[in-house]
């Protein structure tokens, strides 16, 4: 009987009883059943108690705690939610309930069936320690029991169901012999075994060589649990499958903020974790847990919003995410946490459309601050006085109102103007800035353009499609009509281009002196684009066929770099570098390294990963300070060095765009998309940034692409919304004093406009003594986005090898703190238990160590390609770096063939699939998206009428000769608009379309196989593996 209460799952009663005393694992052969609920007669839904006339069920209700059980009779003869699995004792499951086997492994859940569901934490009432509340929440069915206390009658509410509903052994119910099974010393509660991945189709090989099967080492042996007494009764009904739901505790916490159920004195404890049964089945070798249960972030980075509702007026999480919306209360406090505490800035967040932040203009009055901490006038500063003065909320101090900003109070000590004075409601602000802000004027966008000409970048046909996108962006450049451009192209000597508006064709002067640079013509090398407008585009047109037949194999790169700093630094601007080959000629030339194999796996190992020539770090430190940005474009098929090239972005602020072995025709497209968007997104132009926060704590490191101007100003000379800065925070008194905590990040920059502005935001968090609390406010986002920087920032001073250690021994050490804090109350067993704020985040910490800059050794990704990957990473916003580590797998076929609307919501229509060979279908057609690269990958036995209306008269070829385009059908249309529509979701780097099919060897393993993190590959840990490894190392003493 389900409840009929709005918003609340509803249950599945319960079906007659089985004549089968112990559900059992499938005999080998039997393909595993899906982890979600089943349906219909396989569902289960016992209860523990058998119900009679007197006992009427009644349906849960969310206004308040359910009354306690009170004491009874005994009652030995009772089911047990307890399902033993013990081989062989139950025949094979009919045919109906098979599954065709799939391209490697057992199938996917069905429709409907989900390996696990996630549900939002209720926000926490108080910053003292709460009692426990709210049902066990455990994966796996494996309750823990209470020591001696059996709750005697059955409690209010559905029938009770085991979390083992759906898992195989699970189809039928316990007799009440049953009970004295469960009460066996010893007997452990456990999982089915993990059957092995590969069982083909059809007369497919078994696995390909060096691609993954799943693999599970056994956990050591785990000791004995006492004799354990008959599970805790519940009083809320448990969720089916996957995590336990948490009860709705909203309307109690109005009550009180302390106020919590009452709890019986024979309950007994209830968990408030989330837990993994990681035991042995008795007398068997296999382990007893289902792979298909663990949690997996199959919705995406789902921001925190615990306090979006107790804070309204903080800011919102896209600009500030704190990884704890629990700042610690003491050093002592902060150092039991062992995750990274601080925070991901992301100042220039894209708002949805229809948002914007609001723009205010102080005029005369001048910009509120405070005297001393120089912090903004924001929502959470108070007026005392009659209005006449106002309370700094970061340092206390009291300061005067200005008469052109006064107001009354009304009887709540709010101001009457309120409501018209963003600044005092909003989180987020952008102020006008007076010309106090202004060092000088404020300075036009500039952007001056580096190209490489040299024969390969002729070859390659980049210095067509970069001409092309050039000329089709200058009538969207922002800051028209102040906007001014310029260009110097180079090979074994440089090349300056005079753009002044009265001459009717760009003239070109060459310096051919590289050690003594000198500037022809330096007034007339920048220009206003539209006083320039038609030589510049002159120019743009005749670029490619100028240098067509160039045979110079050389790249004075160094000299060029330099010309350019002195033509821009006057001024500023973005520097734009296409770099085509290993610079040779002049200064900052560079020789080939990394090639040596006796290297890797030495304490030299790192260097390679480094700037060689210090050239590199001296010019963007002076292009820093003259507020010059530089992105590079860098384009080479062999070794070009990007260690040292990105070097120059990284210390400005820019970003790296890595595009090996470069062909117009294959990679044109994901350049003239990723090289618009640099040019025409909205950009800060010669901007600052610092972070206040309370007393008592303050921001001690920052992580990024920046240069730092002082212990707490970042310098960024050109800024814009797909660029993210991750810091962490220290006490600096070992107690706190104060009940919350406020941070106020503040952005001083020119608009494209030529305005002078600052963007403000601001957030309070509260301060707190209890670490479990910490716990339960934590953001696996920010965290993640903290810890794959500080690992890429370790692989450039010490072995990959230690860098993949540290995040594990990170994650260890966590954990195993939650886990001490819980191990007095509860039995815990050989369970990995964990918050349920935290359950994704030792797959993300999988997912770092397997990401391009720390994966495996020299083998496992090219030195310029590790080193691209991770100046990528160091700048990505949260949600685009969740998306690179645990990327999008959907299946496509079945869509492309039921008619549906153009208007679909992707989320709705496409489930996606854990990141396992698995996962994968022989008869399917799948997307894998990272936001980098889309790979279609087409199942071996796919229908031959879906490949041909995608593929056209190519669909037999091998595909990588397939080019992908619209073929004129309708599902060609619909899959391509898919693809759009995945391009569209994030427009900050366009992702290139491969096709792959079955058993297309290395390409298949290249683009998807390695790419599947949670199997095992070429010697690193499978998901499964990685869980047992975490506990036996949270186990160790």
């Amino acid at each position: 009987m389900g409840t009929e209460n709005k918003g609340y799952p509803n249950f599945p009663a319960r079906p007659a009883p089985s004549s089968s005393p112990f559900a059992s694992a499938p005999p080998p052969g039997i393909p595993p059943q899906s982890g979600g609920p089943p349906t219909g007669s396989d569902a289960v839904g016992f209860r523990p108690f058998p119900p009679s006339a007197s006992q009427p069920i009644r349906p849960f209700t969310p206004s308040g705690p359910p009354p306690a059980p009170t004491v009874g009779g005994m009652r030995p003869a009772q089911p047990s939610p307890f399902v033993s699995q013990i081989p062989g004792s139950r025949p094979p499951p009919p045919s109906s309930n098979s599954f065709p086997s799939t391209a490697y492994g057992p199938p996917p859940p069905p429709p409907g069936a989900t390996p696990f569901q996630r549900f939002p934490s209720p926000p926490f009432p108080t910053t003292q320690n709460p009692p426990p509340q709210g049902p066990p929440q455990t994966l796996a069915g494996h309750f823990s029991p209470p020591m001696s206390l059996r709750p005697q009658q059955q409690p209010m509410g559905p029938p009770a169901q085991t979390m083992t509903s759906g898992l195989p052994g699970a189809n039928t119910s316990p007799s009440p012999a049953d009970f004295n099974m469960a009460a066996r010393p010893g007997f452990q509660q456990s999982m089915p075994p993990v059957t092995q991945s590969y069982p083909g189709v059809g007369g497919l090989q078994p696995s390909f060589p060096g691609y993954p099967s799943k693999q599970v080492s056994q956990p050591p042996p785990m000791p004995f649990q006492g004799p354990p007494g008959p599970p805790p009764v519940s009083s809320y009904p448990p969720q089916i499958g996957g995590f336990a739901q948490r009860p709705n505790l909203a309307a109690q916490q109005n009550l009180h903020p302390s106020y919590a159920p009452p709890t019986s004195n024979v309950q007994g404890l209830v968990e408030d974790f989330n837990s993994l049964s990681l035991a042995s089945i008795p007398g068997s070798m296999e382990p007893g847990l289902d792979h298909r249960a663990f949690p997996r972030p199959l919705d995406g980075d789902v921001e925190p919003n615990s306090f979006a509702d107790m804070y309204p007026m903080n800011c919102h999480s896209r600009y500030l995410r704190l990884t704890t919306s629990a700042i610690p209360n003491s050093q002592s406090l902060a150092s039991r946490w062992h995750l990274p505490l601080g925070a991901v800035v992301c100042p220039l967040a894209e708002t949805p459309k229809g948002e914007e932040v609001p723009l205010i203009d102080f005029g005369s009055t001048g910009i509120i601050r405070c005297r001393r901490c120089r912090t903004y006038v924001n929502p959470y500063v108070t007026f005392t006085d009659s209005g006449r003065k106002w309370r700094c909320n970061i340092c206390s101090m009291l300061n005067d109102v200005p008469g052109e900003y006064f107001s009354h109070l009304d009887a709540n000590g709010r101001r009457m103007d309120m409501d018209q004075r963003p600044e005092l409601t909003k989180g987020s602000v952008e102020i006008i800035a007076p010309t106090e802000y202004m060092v000088r004027p404020p300075m036009p966008p500039i952007y001056f353009f580096l190209i490489d000409v040299s024969i390969s970048a002729t070859k390659s046909g980049m210095l067509e499609v970069v001409a092309q996108t050039i000329k089709s962006c200058l009538d969207n450049l922002p800051g028209y009509p102040r906007t001014q451009i310029g260009f110097i192209t180079y090979d074994s000597t440089l090349h300056f281009y005079n753009m002044k508006s009265s001459l009717s064709q760009p003239q070109m002067m060459i310096v051919t002196d590289l050690d003594d640079i000198f500037l022809p013509l330096p007034d007339d090398l920048l220009v206003n684009l539209s006083e320039s407008r038609t030589v510049v585009e002159a120019f743009l047109d005749s670029l490619p066929m100028m240098f067509q037949d160039n045979v110079n194999v050389e790249s004075a790169f160094g000299p060029a770099l330099r010309a350019a700093f002195m033509v821009m630094n006057q001024l500023g601007g973005k520097l734009l570098i296409f770099q085509n080959s290993l610079p040779s000629l002049g200064a900052g030339r560079l020789k080939l390294r990394g090639d040596d194999p006796r290297v890797y796996g030495t304490d030299k190992e790192y260097a390679l990963r480094v700037a060689e020539d210090p050239f590199y770090k001296q010019m963007a430190a002076d292009c820093t300070k003259f507020q010059i940005g530089i992105n590079v474009y860098a384009f080479s098929d062999k070794y070009t060095d990007i260690a040292s090239l990105g070097t120059l972005a990284k210390y400005t602020g820019g970003q790296v765009y890595y595009y090996p072995g470069f062909q117009s025709s294959v990679h044109g497209d994901k350049l003239r998309h990723e090289l618009a968007r640099d040019l025409t997104r909205e950009t800060a132009w010669e901007a600052v940034m610092r972070i206040r926060c309370g007393k008592g704590i303050r921001f001690s490191s920052y992580h990024g692409n920046f240069m730092l101007r002082s212990t707490d100003l970042i310098a960024l000379p050109a800024v814009d919304c797909d660029k993210a800065y991750a810091m962490q925070l220290s006490l600096e008194e070992t107690l706190l004093t104060t009940q919350t905590v406020y941070f106020q990040v503040a952005l001083l920059y020119t608009a494209s406009c030529g305005e002078r502005r600052i963007r403000v935001h601001t957030s309070i968090a509260p301060v707190v003594a209890d670490l479990g609390e910490m716990y339960r406010q934590a953001d696996t986002g920010s965290i993640v986005s903290l810890y794959a920087r500080l690992a890429i920032e370790k692989s450039l001073s010490a072995k990959l090898d230690d860098a993949r250690n540290a995040i594990q021994q990170k994650i260890v050490k966590a954990l195993k703190e939650y886990r001490n804090l819980h191990a007095v109350q509860h039995r815990l067993g050989s369970r990995l238990i964990y918050p349920e704020t935290l359950k994704f985040l030792p797959l993300y910490g999988m997912a770092i160590i397997k990401s391009t800059p720390l994966q495996g050794g020299p083998a496992d990704a090219s030195l310029d390609e590790r080193c691209a990957a991770g100046f990528t990473m160091m700048a990505l916003p949260v949600k685009k770096l969740l998306k690179l580590l645990y990327p999008n797998l959907f299946r496509v076929d079945e869509w492309l063939l039921k008619p549906s609307a153009d208007h679909d919501d992707l989320n709705n229509v496409l489930k996606r699939l854990p990141l396992a060979a698995e996962s994968l279908d022989s008869r399917g057609l799948y997307i894998y998206d990272d936001g980098f690269r889309l790979v279609l990958w087409f199942g071996r036995m796919l229908s031959p009428d879906i490949a041909k209306n995608l593929l056209g008269a190519d669909f037999a070829a091998e595909l990588s000769r397939v080019t992908f385009q619209e073929q004129g059908n309708g599902m060609s249309k619909k899959l391509m608009s898919l693809v759009k529509k995945l391009r569209e979701n994030d427009p900050s780097y366009h992702p290139m379309c491969f096709l792959v099919r079955q058993g297309e060897q290395p390409r298949e393993g290249f683009l998807l196989l390695r790419n599947l993190i949670e199997d095992q590959m070429g010697g690193s840990s499978g998901y499964v593996d990685w869980i047992l490894q975490i506990q036996r190392q949270i186990q160790q003493n």
